[in-house]
């Protein structure tokens, strides 16, 4: 896309000497379909429960992310043979005086990369960028979404009737590829933008090449229907001047096409103000979801918490007045111009739109590294960045983070939104792995892995264990021993020790739960790797216990069973972490 100017509560146990206060952390803003906001003690503030227009599916309840796909290389064997989206000059080769990119991304994961004109890296290493036009790089990216969570891809599609069309064409093939590769789904998102003849072609378009693809079982769907996005309609910009009319005649034809067509407008579309013509509310309307675009409106946290009051809020009591889904914008922020603060400035939009109870989230953008919002792999420090090219790496605000970190709080942030992570404002996702969090263990195996329980109570769902936070806990449904907790480790790996913890909070008084290790390699046959014994969680101790092997043993699957706690008639952890030594 292109760049535009549950209040908590204390419950006494009577097995307890010491009044405990149960729970502090808040009920979860929405889960699948967004059905309830939940209510913040932190801002004093309370939101009646809201329903979505639709149910779950593979936009609502979801995160998207926008994905260009519009990198290539001289010599990748791509239509358009030149340097596309890498530099100003598509015909000569990225350098200092010849780039239309602000970040560098983070190349190690390409099996294929193309050298460029830039100087070397701080390390030593060539300058190498890769292609999009290369499945590998597909591949790898939609890897990632998998790793991370990261539900559905929007194509973008610009104008195809030119030199770029034979191109972009391609990608699309590659991309439905990936996906089905990869059980991730995606979706055709026409941009609009200076597409002057759009009304016709957009339709044409569809017709003859595009609705072909949503055969794919891996092509998004929505209440049944296959996912059509348009990007651009309303947008006070000389490059998109269609009329209401025509805009809503593109709208309703594809919704006579049999399609739910999600929507890219105007930051503030329900104003009719400053970036939005006025004028067509009508169009805003006909869309079955709408995505404000949010890329250059905010900056800083400041920033996201005025839109989340006086935007994000009244947008999605108004989509909820007219059953329209409501997908906001989320952005890591842009790079170079330092605006991500390692991480908090995103994770305070997860926050704020995850309170609201928004129906879906669209992160601006997987792959954007010409505005600097991409969340892709970047380079984590300046050792690999063109030496002297004054692009920033990851660390630029003095804070380490790992190539991967966006991905990750994505996933986190992907959590939150389906009530699998407590709602909190704190970020638990640490810039690197294994660190950086509120004090989480280095080298925990477990740390932000897939977890699973045979049950849990509201919103203290099984993630929180393994979410570095160690005030979020989970906690199984009550009075219904045994139960479980499970850590899926991504695959089989030795395992020696393991620490189970509660909250440090004192008001979380010592008690007993009495607790097995279990350990398979298929998720499916389990052997136990420490036999059941009463456990002892005391504040006094960090409310923390530790068991470990006589020698390491091969597990993928880590599960503890609780059969009896003396201080609450259910499970409880708020950390499971599990090593390697």
């Amino acid at each position: 896309m292109p760049l535009f100017p549950a209040p908590p509560h204390a419950e006494p146990i009577a097995r307890n000497p010491v009044a405990l206060s149960r729970r502090t952390v808040i009920a979860s803003a929405i889960a699948g379909a967004g059905a309830a906001a939940g209510l913040a003690a932190q801002t004093g503030t309370a939101q009646a429960a809201v329903k979505a227009a639709s149910p779950p599916g593979d936009v609502v309840g979801k995160i998207t992310v926008g994905y260009q796909g519009w990198f290539a290389c001289s010599g990748d064997g791509a239509p358009i043979n030149g340097w596309w989206h890498w530099s100003q000059n598509w015909g000569q080769s990225p350098s200092p005086s010849n780039t239309a990119i602000v970040s560098w991304p983070d190349v190690r994961d390409y099996t294929h990369t193309y050298r460029t004109a830039y100087p070397a890296l701080g390390n030593g290493q060539p300058a190498a960028l890769f292609s999009s036009y290369d499945q590998q790089t597909v591949d790898t990216h939609f890897s990632w979404m998998q790793q991370f969570g990261i539900d559905t891809a929007a194509l973008q599609r610009f104008n195809p009737n030119g030199g770029e069309g034979a191109t972009r064409d391609d990608m699309a093939v590659k991309v439905r590829g990936s996906a089905e590769k990869y059980g991730r789904k995606f979706y055709v998102m026409y941009d609009a933008t200076a597409w002057t003849n759009m009304q016709p072609e957009m339709k044409a378009d569809w017709l003859a090449k595009m609705q072909a693809l949503t055969a794919s079982p891996a092509y998004a769907r929505q209440n049944g229907k296959p996912v059509v996005g348009i990007w651009g309609f309303g947008f006070n910009e000389p490059n998109k001047t269609w009329s209401a009319a025509v805009c809503l005649d593109v709208v309703n034809w594809f919704k006579a096409q049999g399609c739910y067509v999600m929507g890219g407008v105007p930051t503030h579309w329900r104003r009719g103000i400053e970036d939005s013509r006025p004028g067509y509310m009508a169009v805003y309307e006909a869309l079955d979801m709408l995505s404000p675009w949010m890329v250059g409106r905010i900056g800083d946290i400041a920033g996201a918490d005025n839109f989340y009051a006086n935007v994000n809020t009244p947008d999605q009591e108004y989509c909820d007045a007219h059953g329209i889904d409501y997908q906001p914008c989320v952005l890591p922020g842009d790079l170079q111009s330092g605006h991500r603060a390692h991480g908090d400035f995103m994770w305070r939009q997860f926050y704020n739109m995850c309170r609201i109870g928004v129906q879906g989230i669209y992160i601006s953008m997987f792959d954007e590294y010409n505005e600097g919002n991409q969340i892709a792999k970047t380079a984590e420090t300046t050792a690999q960045v063109p030496a002297g090219s004054g692009i920033r790496a990851l660390d630029e605000d003095g804070t380490a983070c790992s190539a991967d970190y966006y991905l990750r709080l994505t996933g986190d942030g992907g959590r939150m939104l389906k009530g699998e992570l407590a709602l909190t404002p704190t970020r638990p996702t640490p810039p690197v792995t294994g660190g950086g969090g509120p004090n989480p263990p280095t080298g925990d195996l477990a740390l932000s892995r897939a977890a699973s329980a045979s049950s849990q109570t509201q919103n203290y769902g099984p993630g929180n264990a393994v979410d570095g936070n160690g005030n979020s806990y989970w906690e199984s449904a009550n009075n219904a021993f045994p139960q479980w907790i499970q850590i899926d480790l991504g695959s089989a790996l030795p395992v020696r020790r393991f620490v189970l913890s509660l909250p440090p909070n004192p008001a979380w008084g010592a008690r007993t739960q009495t607790l097995s290790v279990l350990g398979s390699t298929n998720g499916t046959s389990f052997t136990t790797l420490s036999a059941p014994a009463g456990r002892v969680f005391d504040p006094a101790s960090g409310n923390t216990v530790t068991v470990t092997l006589a020698s390491a043993t091969t597990a993928r699957y880590v599960r503890v069973q609780i059969t009896a706690n003396t201080g609450w008639p259910a499970g409880q952890l708020s950390g499971l972490s599990v090593y390697a030594t």
